[in-house]
């Protein structure tokens, strides 16, 4: 893909109207996985189509899964639990950290065959050597470059089930030992130090595995089959979190967004604005203990107005993982001090997050300091703006342009086509909401 660099703002009129995000990048992922484990035909409505979650769907097909494209939705045939077929080729994951953690938990049960995944140049600096740890205690065996990083080769075994305390929260280790647990002997049983998203633990529950929550802990019983069933993917609350940002930015704006997913494990960066004093009306799903087999939706509605700094303690971060950067954009424009913790996670997504966004705010001219595990942002002076270099990051390239919005000079953003990996159609909505 090559290099496409583009400049925003600054905004000459507010932000008026209404959008529909696409569908959410992480239960994409997860639908195209566990449709490819069950036995029986899956229709996936509102699939998201980006560069992300396409190599999920070719991930699986080279798995021996059938898949087919209808306009509104993707069509998965299963191979079962066990059934995978092995490649003659490596897995190529491009970009896909979800996919590239997640995939290793089903293939570890595959006995007798192996599977090499390998990725573009981001995806081998990301490290994989947290589900390694696991999935090895389970019986799986598994080598990766350096014991930390892509290529890896994922030798199937027979496994027994565990008893496995996360080092840290995270979603996408908890989700690779569950898919192992569903190939294991005995149970397995996942406990984590703060919640994470759930997105796994739903969809497992709504086809039939024996899953449940009690308190920090996730436990799953291997039964029969997963059965095949319809899924629908609610738009992307990360997505939608964009243009929150920029409602909130820009003066005079006032935002509909369609409905997105509503769990409550992804509503932290609403939860956190709020706090900010944001004006942010829709219905989001209250914490439960109880686990639930469905994914709720809901509307959003946005509007302009002041903002004060706030802190993001460390059991907040999990919730709010992937719109933390643009906390710190909020924090820019709001009185005060805007602090977070315990996010060292961002160091390790497709850019070192916190690296990158304290370069890029300050370099617009936001008065913003790294810590080890977070930043400290010294708020409202708001941007003067400038060039902002998205380092291959999608989320980093959509901050620059809404940043650019906001700025009093404008951002030009330098790799802006890496907002493709998960909102291939980021760029026309925002010339619509602008024109």
């Amino acid at each position: 893909m090559s290099r496409v660099d583009e400049r925003f703002g600054p905004a000459t009129r507010p932000l008026r109207g209404s959008l529909a995000v696409p569908g959410d990048k992480s239960i994409s992922h997860r639908a195209a996985l566990l449709g490819a484990m069950s036995e029986g035909t899956v229709r996936i409505e509102g699939y998201l189509r980006s560069a992300d979650t396409l190599a999920t769907l070719e991930a699986v097909s080279a798995l021996g899964a059938h898949v087919s494209r209808e306009r509104d939705a993707v069509i998965v045939e299963g191979v079962g639990l066990r059934g995978v077929r092995e490649p003659r080729a490596p897995i190529d994951v491009r970009n896909a950290g979800t996919l590239l953690r997640l995939l290793p938990g089903w293939l570890a049960g595959q006995e007798e065959r192996s599977f090499t995944l390998d990725g573009d140049a981001s995806i081998r600096r990301r490290p994989v050597d947290r589900i390694i740890a696991p999935l090895e205690q389970m019986g799986a065996t598994i080598s990766a470059a350096g014991g930390r990083t892509a290529p890896l080769t994922v030798y199937g075994g027979k496994l027994r089930g565990i008893r496995y305390t996360l080092p840290m929260a995270s979603a996408q280790v908890k989700s690779a030992v569950l898919l192992a647990g569903l190939l294991a002997e005995g149970p397995t049983v996942v406990a984590e130090p703060a919640p994470s998203r759930d997105h796994t633990e739903r969809m497992l529950l709504a086809m039939g595995a024996q899953v449940r929550r009690h308190g920090g802990r996730v436990t799953i019983t291997p039964a029969g089959p997963l059965q095949a069933r319809d899924l629908f993917v609610p738009g992307d609350p990360s997505s939608a979190a964009f243009w929150v940002a920029a409602a909130l930015l820009v003066p005079g704006s006032a935002l509909h967004i369609r409905p997105v997913a509503a769990n409550w494990t992804r509503c932290g960066f609403i939860a956190i604005a709020r706090r900010m004093g944001a004006a942010i009306e829709g219905e989001l799903e209250q914490p439960s203990a109880q686990l639930r087999a469905s994914e709720p939706a809901s509307a959003l509605e946005v509007a302009h107005g002041p903002l004060h700094g706030t802190t993001v303690a460390p059991g907040e971060v999990p919730l709010a993982i992937d719109e933390l950067p643009l906390v710190a954009l909020l924090g820019c424009f709001a009185e005060g001090e805007t602090v977070v913790t315990g996010a060292a996670e961002l160091r390790v997504k497709e850019s070192d997050r916190i690296a990158t966004v304290v370069e890029g705010l300050r370099a617009l001219g936001g008065e913003i300091e790294g810590t080890e595990d977070g930043f400290v942002v010294r708020g409202g002076g708001g941007l003067r703006g400038g060039v902002l270099a998205a380092h291959g990051d999608h989320r980093l390239a959509m901050l620059g342009a809404i940043a650019g919005l906001a700025s009093r000079e404008g951002v030009e953003v330098i790799g802006m086509e890496a907002a493709a990996v998960s909102y291939p159609g980021f760029a026309t909505d925002l010339a619509r909401l602008t024109r």
